[in-house]
Parts: C-alpha cells; structure tokens; sequence
C-alpha cells in the first residue's frame, strides 16, 4: 500500500519545527522513518503533515560537556560506532546491537526510537534504566523530562503534539554494572520479552542503588521497585539473588497476550530474563 496524502515540510532550525508541528494538528516528525513510513503505508499512521528534520545538524551527534547527551537524530550506527560512549554506557551498544538490522541502524535515529515508545523496543527500556533524561522544545520553551515520566503507554509519551524532543542526556554517574538480555522470534525482532537491569555499588561490591526493567511485555518499559530495593545492600553475584530478584520483578504486572504469544509466556520469559540479566551484571562488575 501507499500512504495517505500528507504535506512535506523541510524546517531548517528546531524553532521552525515547532512552528509546523502547531500549524497542522496531526503532524509528524520523520527522522530515520524506519517505524514511521511502514505504519504509513499500511495506513495505520494517516498524518496530515510530514516534519522532515534530518537537515538540522544541531539535533545530530554525541556531546560531552559535563554529562554525555545524544541529539535526538544522530543515527543509531553512529551511536553504536562511538567507542567513548561504548566504554562510559556498555548497555547502550548492547541494546542497539539488538535493534534491527545493519540497513534500519544506519537509517534509524536515536531520538526516534525513544520517541517512538514501542514497549517492545530496546532503548526506551534502556533509557528507563539509566534514569536518562529528555530535553523537549514546544511553543513555551525547553523543558527537561526524566524517563520514569516520558513514556505513558503504547507509542505515547509525555510529548505534546507541538513538542520536539531534541536530545537525551545520560546520567553523570554511569552504572558500575550492567545487563541486558531479550527473547525475540528472530534476531532483529522487537522483543517478546526483555530485561535491564543497573546498578551502582560501593567499594565491597554491595550495590547501593539499581534499576531493574522489564520491555516488551506491558504497554511500556517498567521498572520493578521491590526488585530494585531487593538489590541493594547485597552483591549481584551472592547466591540465590538473581532469582528472589526475577520473582519480585515479575509479580503484579498485567502481561500482553497477543498473536505472537500469550502473557502467561511473557512472564516465564521475563523471570528467566531478569535472572540473567542480574547475573550478567555480576560479571561486569568482575570484568
């Protein structure tokens, strides 16, 4: 199929962009377009204009100035080629090698994946887990948004239809530990399940706070507080953790059911998932 008629607009600044997002009620920001334009050609997206930023070069690339921040349509190749960010984020490159394929990466934006809010894709999740942060342009200015209050549920976020999400900024303080493991159909799928899980730890190795999420198995990336708070003061390779931690992590949570799989699937899934998520974070902190 072919998209609905739309109008094409090539802003030149973030300011214009905002200003064409507020002159059509139902416009649309295409940066990669690897989500966008499919929905479009099955038309279950019909937007009435298309707001192509890709020419804005001060929304593109990776800046260390105090903390590291992303502009929002730096391509995801580019993310996963920058060793720097490799090394301070692990789990960022461990995700993305997860996104698609080498073809959507080199066309997928960063910003448009997390703007996007699939609950079943990879770095929403991930930003969720490193309590980043997103800088917004609308009408009245920028604003700062944390990830526990940008993503609302499926494809929605804290984003008003005027708003621009510009840039994610990522925690001074990386985690001193990581891990990150999903199930898929196939390798480059979005997610039928998937886990991340943070921490920090003191000089005995005993994790002092962490973040645990869960992907892909509810309307949005969520985070297991009881799970979290089960964490600390212990260290991530003591036995029997992993496992009390993938319990409470699981419990509570209304799991999808559809086509693919059913809920009850998701949460064995998820309880495995965050198990190995938690022991893989042991071994980063030995590596």
């Amino acid at each position: 199929m072919k998209p609905a008629p739309f109008v094409y607009l090539v802003p030149e600044s973030p300011g214009e962009v905002v200003d064409a997002l507020r002159a059509y009620g139902d416009g649309k920001i295409l940066a990669g377009g690897q989500s966008l334009v499919p929905m479009m050609n099955m038309r279950l997206a019909r937007p009435e204009a298309l707001v192509d930023v890709t020419r804005i070069g001060e929304l593109a690339g990776i800046r260390r100035t105090g903390r590291t921040s992303i502009g929002a349509t730096t391509r995801q190749k580019d993310v996963l080629a920058d060793a720097g960010l490799g090394a301070e984020f692990p789990v960022i490159h461990a995700a993305l090698e997860n996104v698609g394929h080498t073809a959507n990466r080199a066309r997928g934006t960063f910003g448009g994946s997390v703007a996007h809010a699939d609950p079943a894709a990879e770095l929403p999740a991930v930003m969720l887990a490193l309590d980043a942060e997103m800088m917004i342009m609308g009408p009245d200015g920028e604003r700062t948004v944390a990830a526990d209050d940008f993503f609302i549920t499926y494809y929605t976020t804290d984003l008003d239809v005027d708003e621009l999400l510009t840039e994610v900024r990522l925690p001074q303080r990386p985690p001193a530990a990581w891990g990150f493991q999903e199930v898929t159909r196939r390798h480059g799928d979005f997610a039928l399940a998937g886990a991340v899980v943070t921490a920090h730890t003191d000089e005995t190795r005993a994790v002092d706070s962490a973040r645990v999420v869960l992907f892909g198995v509810t309307d949005r990336p969520v985070r297991a507080e009881r799970a979290e708070e089960a964490l600390v003061g212990h260290r991530l390779d003591e036995a029997g953790l992993a496992r009390a931690v993938a319990e409470l992590a699981t419990e509570g949570l209304d799991y999808t059911d559809d086509v693919h799989v059913p809920g009850r699937y998701r949460r064995d899934a998820s309880v495995a998932l965050v198990q190995r998520a938690v022991r893989d974070a042991a071994k980063s902190v030995e590596g």
